[in-house]
């Protein structure tokens, strides 16, 4: 059954109703002005392609952020803050890092200090063990019952988890050769073990014999699933779409290293 035909009305009008808030909107104007900024300052303009990716993130921020998801989110199910979750890690920080020229990114480089913190901070290892505590550490239980306490700490967590996705679509986005991509087969390797914390967070979610996050005990319920299974929903939504973005990557990955097979061994048919 359709989640819409689930809710209780008297409390859907509530988080139907779009409600804004103010650190969001400042945020992404922030991000919005910078971006404008680069291009103006370096005198290049984004590929249309780009701008269109980057705006989508922006959109895609601000819709994820405010509004009924956000509502859904913070107020009444755990459910809807996985998907928020995912939606921020999975799909705006990829079209973000997508609507960004390496030229824009360039100029801190120059720094000796930002040099050495980016190359060392972009190096798989890093991006995989900074992406997989991120995710263990926020979803234990003390910690992210801080986070809903505490609309501050909340901020800090949807912070943290856009800098570790950024630093995790690194290796297979880079938009600079200085920071470079891994080699195709590297990147194969690399989307596996991405789906090893993912697994092992959604796991013990969705297998817990008891509520893990007690606000959402006490939260109104607005669909017919108790507070344990909310989590269970929440576990699995994590577990199973964040796993198939995974499975998308790794297809792509490999067509791609394909196709360069296919374009190297068509060469060298021509050169014999």
């Amino acid at each position: 059954m359709p989640l819409l035909l689930l809710l209780h009305p008297v409390v859907s009008l509530g988080w139907l109703n779009w409600s804004i808030h103010p650190s969001t909107v400042i945020g992404i104007g922030a991000l919005g002005a910078l971006y404008a900024w680069r291009a103006k300052r370096e005198r290049h303009t984004p590929s249309a392609r780009q701008r269109a990716a980057f705006v989508a993130g922006l959109l895609v921020l601000f819709a994820t952020l405010n509004g009924p998801l956000h509502d859904l989110s913070d107020t009444f199910l755990f459910s809807a803050h996985m998907v928020q979750h995912l939606v921020l890690t999975m799909l705006v920080v990829p079209l973000l890092i997508a609507g960004t020229p390496g030229w824009m990114l360039r100029p801190a480089l120059r720094y000796k200090m930002v040099n050495r913190i980016a190359g060392r901070a972009t190096q798989p290892a890093f991006c995989f063990v900074a992406f997989s505590l991120t995710l263990w550490i926020w979803h234990l239980p003390p910690v992210y019952n801080l986070a809903m306490a505490h609309h501050g700490v909340h901020i800090v967590q949807h912070l943290c988890f856009m800098i570790a996705a950024t630093l995790m679509w690194w290796p297979l986005m880079s938009r600079l050769p200085e920071l470079p991509r891994l080699s195709y087969p590297r990147q194969m390797l690399y989307v596996v073990l991405l789906t090893l914390p993912m697994t092992i967070v959604s796991i013990y979610i969705t297998y817990a014999d008891a509520s893990l996050y007690p606000a959402y005990d006490v939260a109104p319920r607005i669909v017919d699933l108790s507070p344990l299974e909310d989590q269970r929903l929440g576990g699995l939504i994590m577990w199973i779409p964040g796993g198939l973005v995974f499975l998308g990557v790794l297809t792509i990955v490999f067509f791609k290293w394909a196709a360069v097979g296919s374009d190297e061994a068509g060469a060298a048919q021509v050169k014999g």
